[in-house]
């Protein structure tokens, strides 16, 4: 039977609720987290570190920590500009990717510095496939040409890997990726058969007894099965699976959240209030975009839409309208929007979990509880994976998904 493990993608330091719901899931029993460099641009690292610090020494070197590399965006963007890191794939103007060995040294010693460690458990490669993206975007017409270009980089990351192994600042290294999860005819695939060859090779070139290539990690959901012939193979060879992405699930370019969501008793009242304070000549932009907000809260495909519109476009909308407010104010305001958009985020999931049961009827006939527990069960039910990956940002969810165990 499957664990679970903590993924810490949407966990930041400035939310005292993420630092508590990590502080129960040790004490409950968690002991693997999983994170990355660009979680929350480190901010996911650092709250890992705050909540670790509740416990003493030898019960924090029992929980396994699996960090990543590979994204630069935000802070490493800004490295980049100012000294451009080495191997760097431009996929698009806001994600760079880079697997260089260089590079993953730079991000090791600040992950090793946020999460206020010496030695990071395991240490994995983030998506190496954005080279074979870049390569598609780009027209190259020979896919072996392009295979054996990413084998290239995959080896020399591997040579890094290793090295940091034998000076002792990782334990072990793998791979993440979303291309272990396509089928094998799919152009994004990324075939991971003669990767164990590669880290022989590599382990062989830095002197190591054995290679130290243990882990593997890629989306495995209820509706993105492709990914068990991956993990079969890895627990064929020895490694250790981790499956993520196991409530937000694609099916035909769609994305669905498995998970169900009542409806916000709060979300009208605060509606209601934030409309009366922003009823004025000064506020009207606001004003027309609540009344277009509350119109729509239905259309999302799924909550991760939302939050990807929240942050381009609906925050930009609201800064430029309290620009005018002075400082008292524009406190004010914001605490009111703050309330606000809590509750517009549950209705939105509320509504998006009503669609999603309809569209995912045929997908989810057997299912008499809860879509999200039924998606992990289905999980823990898998022989070939080790660890669930599940975001729990508050206590009452690590008890709700630690409570499938009992």
């Amino acid at each position: 039977m499957s664990n679970f493990a903590f993924g810490t993608y949407r966990i930041t330091d400035q939310n005292p609720q993420h630092i508590q719901a990590l502080r129960d899931a040790i004490e409950s029993g968690i002991t693997l987290i999983d994170t990355s460099s660009n979680y929350m641009d480190g901010s996911a690292e650092r709250a890992i570190a705050l909540a670790l610090n509740s416990f003493d020494e030898v019960f924090r070197n029992s929980v396994e920590i699996v960090s990543k590399y590979g994204y630069i965006q935000g802070f490493n963007m800004e490295l980049h500009k100012e000294k451009h890191f080495e191997g760097v794939v431009e996929f698009n103007e806001q994600c760079f990717h880079s697997i260089s060995p260089s590079f993953m040294r730079d991000q090791l010693e600040r992950s090793l510095e946020r999460l206020q460690r010496d030695k990071i458990d395991c240490y994995l490669i983030h998506n190496p496939e954005y080279f074979i993206f870049d390569a598609l975007n780009k027209n190259a017409a020979d896919k072996d040409e392009i295979l054996d270009a990413m084998y290239k980089r995959l080896y020399d990351a591997f040579v890094g890997l290793e090295e940091e192994v034998k000076a002792g600042r990782i334990g072990s290294y793998g791979i993440s990726s979303n291309s272990f999860a396509k089928p094998h005819n799919d152009p994004e695939f990324l075939p991971y058969e003669d990767l164990l060859t590669l880290a022989d090779k590599a382990s062989e070139k830095v002197g190591n007894d054995t290679h130290h290539f243990t882990t593997i990690q890629l989306p495995i959901n209820i509706l993105e099965q492709e990914g068990l012939k991956c993990a079969t193979w890895a627990k064929e060879n020895g490694l250790r699976v981790l499956a993520n992405r196991p409530l937000n699930a694609q099916k035909d370019g769609q994305m669905y959240r498995l998970a169900e969501y009542d409806e916000s008793h709060e979300y009208y009242h605060h509606l209601n209030e934030l409309l009366e304070v922003s009823d004025n000549d000064q506020l009207r932009p606001l004003y027309n975009l609540l009344e277009q907000l509350d119109e729509n809260k239905h259309k999302f495909g799924w909550v991760g839409d939302f939050d990807t519109f929240l942050y381009a476009q609906i925050l930009p909308h609201i800064k430029n309208s309290l620009e005018s407010l002075d400082e008292e104010n524009l406190e004010t305001m914001l605490h009111y929007i703050d309330m606000f958009f809590v509750e517009y985020r549950k209705m939105v999931a509320h509504e998006c979990s009503k669609k999603t049961k309809i569209a995912l009827k045929d997908e989810l006939d057997f299912c008499e509880t809860t879509m999200q527990e039924c998606a992990l069960r289905f999980l823990l039910q898998r022989e070939s994976i080790d660890y669930i990956l599940v975001g729990m940002r508050k206590s009452s969810y690590v008890h709700e998904t630690l409570a499938l165990l009992a």
